[in-house]
């Protein structure tokens, strides 16, 4: 009955409760190969069991909600909500789900590995990270192509690149 107990306790401690307002997405992508978009979304939501003496057993299941999109600009914002980006209507949210979670050979650093899903198209990928006081950081690049993400003709006017920081706060 104590290991039972024991068990259940070592697999609670693990999980930790997201702090959607404190937690989000940035991202950069070039503009007419002069200037930087930034940009981001916020309302991230999930499941997160992390813990760095036990890394497989840890996990992280999360959306973030592909209709907050922001550039600071709503006609933009707009076009990237509709059907020629991200189609929102459709794809309400952006996932992610690892499969696994290794300590990088960086100091400091885990890589998740996991699926992404955007715009209904699901890749592997990899997220190096560094987690410190409840908090998870970690920045990649992805492809806007590989997730049917813009016209493959508009690489002039947008980076097929872009770069995005994520930042998942937890309680």
């Amino acid at each position: 009955m104590i290991g039972i107990m024991a068990i259940l306790f070592v697999a609670v401690l693990g999980k930790q409760k997201i702090k959607t307002m404190d937690s989000g997405v940035t991202f950069e992508v070039t503009n007419m190969k002069l200037n930087t978009v930034e940009g981001s979304f916020e309302g991230m939501k999930g499941d997160v069991n992390f813990n760095p003496k036990d890394l497989k057993n840890s996990s992280f299941e999360v959306t973030i909600d592909a209709s907050t999109v922001n550039t600071n600009n709503s006609k933009r914002d707009k076009h990237l909500k509709n059907e020629d980006f991200f189609e929102v209507e459709k794809y309400p949210t952006i996932k992610f789900k690892s499969d696994a979670i290794v300590r990088s050979k960086k100091e400091g650093y885990f890589i998740a590995k996991g699926k992404l899903v955007i715009h209904g198209i699901s890749k592997d990928i990899k997220i190096p990270f560094t987690y410190e006081n409840g908090v998870f950081e970690g920045t990649l690049k992805v492809n806007r192509f590989d997730y049917g993400i813009g016209s493959e003709y508009s690489t002039f006017t947008i980076s097929e690149e872009v770069s995005v920081n994520i930042k998942c706060v937890t309680e």
